[in-house]
């Protein structure tokens, strides 16, 4: 089969354009907007991609038209794909009907640790010999790369672990992505109010996830965090699986670093990850793969050598003393999970937390009033919002920062802001950079200037 992709460098369907060609199909793609990691992740695979949504892009060739979420009525190419009738499918519906068919699915949802939590089972059960397939939101450090069929093409793996999102699958299909994966393992990480452009409400997003509740079979099973109320509404709704809970004493959890199941002692968790979410995230991965059959000491053997996600506190660059980081972080939960982690690991140095609100939720500024308490544990605060263009938001920057105070310092053009981190990082600094987008390339510009600076500076700046 010959597919084209619409909205291919999403990180979502270019995980899915890479195992489409693993698979043996024929793969080219579209996008507007085009930038690491997986643009060169796409390219290094052999995906032709095309900048733009341009109609002549359609041809007799291809078979299948396959439409990221990102695309909306009135894109010029989906126009014409409509207007000739031509074959089209969601990328969810796609990856149910053409990879996840006759796997063992462990499908990882939750507002927050999707990536992460996805990433350690993966690599769990690579080290517990089963070679999964995997889609992620994000490229683990572990295996280089977002998606595969699994260690083996010519055979590839009846276990397929996949980042199980609740945003909508298209704008022709308003169901979460999570429901066409047919999982047999479920982890529901967490539950927040989140997506304010697809959802009124917090009640909303728990339905959606009933829906997945709904699809899991009874041999299946559901790993559930039981500190979550949200979870447990759903499950009150009606659960038809085995279920386990982690993070409560009553299931899975943690006992100073070892870990337990009731009252079970398992062994110690001993790895480099920073934070409290980072533990629970390990107890859902761990859980999951013992559904699958993977020993806890197993687990935990394979968690000691994990490396993270890109983005994901990821050292972009040491300069004279100065680390910048690279992190996903964009609600404000995850905001201040990830500066706490941080503030755990550098005691009282410095952090110079750099924010780019850029997801949907945040441009509509539903929840703008909570930035400056996840922002409070960071010393100083650079913030970007783009005044016109698509990426606008549309609420003050500078008024919501406010109660920061002279903390925080709000920009609307990139260069300003890049000058500023640069005028005021010294040496000893961690400066945080948090955005679920490219931000211009500001990390690795940052890295360059900071390198290029007069080095003779006192830690207070002066010369």
């Amino acid at each position: 089969m010959r597919i084209h992709i619409l909205g291919i460098c999403g990180t979502f369907m270019g995980g899915l354009a890479v195992l489409a060609r693993q698979a043996g199909h024929t793969v080219t793609g579209c996008d507007a907007n085009v930038y690491p990691p997986m643009s060169t992740q796409l390219r290094e695979q052999g995906i032709d991609l095309i900048e733009g949504y341009d109609p002549d892009q359609i041809h007799d060739e291809i078979d299948l038209y396959v439409v990221g979420n990102a695309i909306v009525r009135g894109n010029p190419l989906m126009e014409a794909i409509l207007n000739k009738g031509l074959p089209y499918t969601s990328g969810p519906a796609w990856m149910g009907e053409h990879i996840l068919n006759g796997k063992w699915v462990l499908a990882v949802a939750g507002t927050h640790g999707k990536t992460t939590t996805s990433a350690m089972l993966a690599w769990i059960l690579q080290v517990a010999g089963y070679q999964p397939g995997f889609l992620i939101g994000g490229v683990p450090v572990n295996f280089g790369i977002s998606a595969r069929l699994g260690a083996n093409p010519d055979a590839p793996s009846s276990f397929f672990v996949i980042e199980a999102d609740e945003y909508d699958s298209a704008f022709f299909d308003k169901r979460s992505k999570f429901v066409h994966y047919h999982a047999r393992t479920a982890v529901l990480n967490n539950l927040e109010y989140d997506h304010a452009d697809i959802f009124p409400d917090l009640a909303a997003i728990e339905t959606q996830f009933h829906h997945l509740v709904r699809t899991i079979p009874g041999i299946g099973q559901l790993v559930v965090n039981g500190r979550e109320s949200a979870l447990l509404r759903v499950l009150e709704r009606g659960c038809w699986s085995d279920k386990t809970f982690f993070g409560v004493p009553d299931g899975w959890h943690l006992q100073g670093n070892d870990v337990c199941f009731n009252d079970t002692k398992f062994g110690t968790l001993e790895w480099e990850l920073q934070g409290e979410h980072n533990r629970h995230n390990a107890l859902a991965a761990i859980a999951a793969a013992h559904h699958v059959g993977v020993p806890p000491d197993i687990a935990l053997e394979a968690l000691s050598r994990f490396e993270n996600v890109k983005r994901r506190m990821e050292i972009r660059g040491i300069v004279n003393n100065m680390t910048v980081y690279d992190d996903f972080a964009h609600h404000p939960t995850a905001i201040a999970t990830t500066i706490d982690g941080l503030r755990k690991k550098v005691g009282h140095a410095r952090i110079l937390a750099v924010l780019e609100p850029r997801s949907n939720t945040m441009k509509l500024g539903s929840m703008k009033a909570a930035l400056p308490g996840s922002l409070q544990q960071a010393d100083l605060v650079f913030a970007y919002g783009a005044t016109t263009g698509k990426g606008a938001l549309g609420w003050d920057l500078a008024q919501a920062l406010a109660p920061l105070g002279q903390r925080a310092m709000s920009f609307h053009d990139l260069t300003a802001l890049q000058n500023a981190i640069v005028a005021e990082a010294q040496p000893g600094d961690h400066i945080l950079i948090m955005s679920n987008g490219g931000f211009g390339g500001i990390h690795q510009n940052l890295v360059n200037a900071l390198a290029g600076r007069n080095t003779d500076r006192t830690p207070d700046g002066s010369a």
